[in-house]
Formats: structure tokens, sequence, C-alpha cells
């Protein structure tokens, strides 16, 4: 047998699921699988964890043979997806995993902190915005449309500002010819002051007979200026918020760079011939 098929014979066996330990000591006890290696509590929980519902890391299968029930001592608790050890109808818990640092495996602390990392970034990303100059956010915005792959070229953009008649901040060209625009509006304001109905509304005024549009704002939108945009006829508007500003800023490296890669690696079961 496989690691993963001892695990699960073990687990059949526990209506209430075990910890990782007691999962290790069991097979152990009952020489049910011969590890070769010093560490064999950390083989298990590799595997309980790659094969877990609700935990999502870049090794983890998308073959789910175990989830989390409960906590015990801070450790978690796993049991096999079976219909006769859960109530929901499909078989499945429906409780999110209840897990601890503890439980880990190297990999899942890295996306974890790395998620940390993203947000603490992203955060610093709206307070430079926030301390800038009004006009810089309007270049800013021309750019990262630019950066995402919208216009014709890296020259496509435009920042008009107050020269142009609406309040249309910024211009993105699809074809040489400026026969297809994107209109940008970028208003940049504090967390508190969310975009409103009537500034989306004076936003597709402007448009005039430009069909596409894009609102760009350092806060939120209100639940009515989203309505507002789905109410819209013949115009195609789309709202970035703060939260969204920051991750495209990320995903497209406007306005940061990459100090440092990390690569995470799995065994290739394929090249030892094992499941």
């Amino acid at each position: 047998m496989t690691i993963l098929e001892t695990i699960k014979a073990v687990l059949c066996k526990e209506k209430d699921g075990l910890t990782c330990k007691e999962i290790t000591n069991r097979i152990l006890s009952e020489k049910l699988y011969v590890f070769n290696t010093a560490d064999p509590n950390s083989i298990v929980g590799h595997s309980l964890r790659r094969h877990c519902q609700g935990l999502d890391f870049p090794s983890a299968h998308p073959v789910k043979y175990f989830y989390i029930v409960s906590g015990k001592r801070g450790t978690a608790v796993y049991s096999l997806i079976e219909p006769t050890f859960t109530t929901s109808g499909d078989g499945i818990s429906k409780k999110p995993p209840i897990s601890s640092a503890l439980d880990l495996l190297p990999e899942e602390k890295i996306q974890k902190y790395y998620n940390e990392h993203k947000e603490s970034i992203k955060s610093q990303l709206l307070d430079m915005i926030l301390n800038s100059d009004p006009s810089f956010f309007e270049h800013l915005v021309v750019k990262l449309l630019l950066a995402l792959g919208y216009g014709y070229g890296t020259d496509a953009g435009q920042v008009v500002g107050k020269s142009h008649d609406g309040g249309i901040d910024g211009i993105i060209n699809e074809d040489k010819l400026g026969l297809d625009k994107i209109y940008i509006q970028a208003k940049r304001y504090v967390s508190s002051h969310n975009v409103g109905c009537k500034e989306i509304q004076a936003f597709s005024g402007a448009m005039k007979k430009v069909t596409k549009g894009v609102f760009i704002t350092t806060s939120s939108f209100t639940k009515e200026a989203r309505k507002e945009v789905l109410e819209q006829v013949g115009k195609q508007i789309v709202l970035i918020d703060g939260a969204l500003l920051t991750d495209l800023m990320l995903r497209s490296g406007v306005g940061v760079r990459c100090v440092q890669t990390f690569g995470t690696y799995e065994i290739d079961t394929d090249f030892f011939g094992t499941a």
C-alpha cells in the first residue's frame, strides 16, 4: 500500500477522526507501512494536508479524501470523507477547516506569509497614492491600463484632466486613428468617501458617444453606484475600487518591483513510479 492508502485504511476505522500524530503512531504500532525516514510524522502530515478538503496551496492535490472535523489541543483532527461519518447531504463536511499554525506545511506557511505580505504592500500603495498629487493619480491609472494591455501601444494613453470638457481624466486609444476609445475617470478618495450613483451618472454623461469607460477610485463604490452601472444602456462602464486597483498594480508591476522570487517544490511521484 502507498502511504495515502495506509492513512485511509487507518481513518476508515475511526468515526471521530485522529490527529496526524495519532495516525502516525497507529501506522507504526500496527506496522502498516515502512517509512524509511527519521520523521514519519512529516510524511503523514504532507499526505493528509495535500488531500484535505478546504486547504489550498501550490502543491495541494485536486482530489480530496480527508477533512478537518475539529481541533484537539490546538492540533487538527482529520477524518475520512465518507457519508457515514458526516451529516451533510453529499457526505462532505461543510464546516471550514479548523487548524493551527503547528499543522501548516512549509509551503502553506509560505503561502500564508506571502498573502500577508501582499496585503501589506497593497495598503502601502494606497497610502502612497493618497499622499501624492492628484495629477499623479491620473497619470498612474492611464499607465496601469496600458500595462494591462489596453490601447494600441505604449503611447496610446493620454491624461487630459481639467482640460477635457466634462471632467474625463484620461483616454486610451485602442487604435492609432482614435476611432475606438476608452474614457477614464479617476477619483482619489479616502476610504470613508465612497463613490455614489450621481458620480457614475455624471461620468456616463461626460462619455457622450464613447461606449467604454473605466471609473477608478482609491475608496469603494456604493450599492447604488454599482446598480447604476448595470442599468446603463449602450455603455460599458467598469468599476475599479481601491482593493482591485492595488491588486492590478501588483499583477502588472506598476508602482512596485519584485525584489526576490521563491520556488516551491513537490516530489515527482511519476519519476519514482509511485502514487
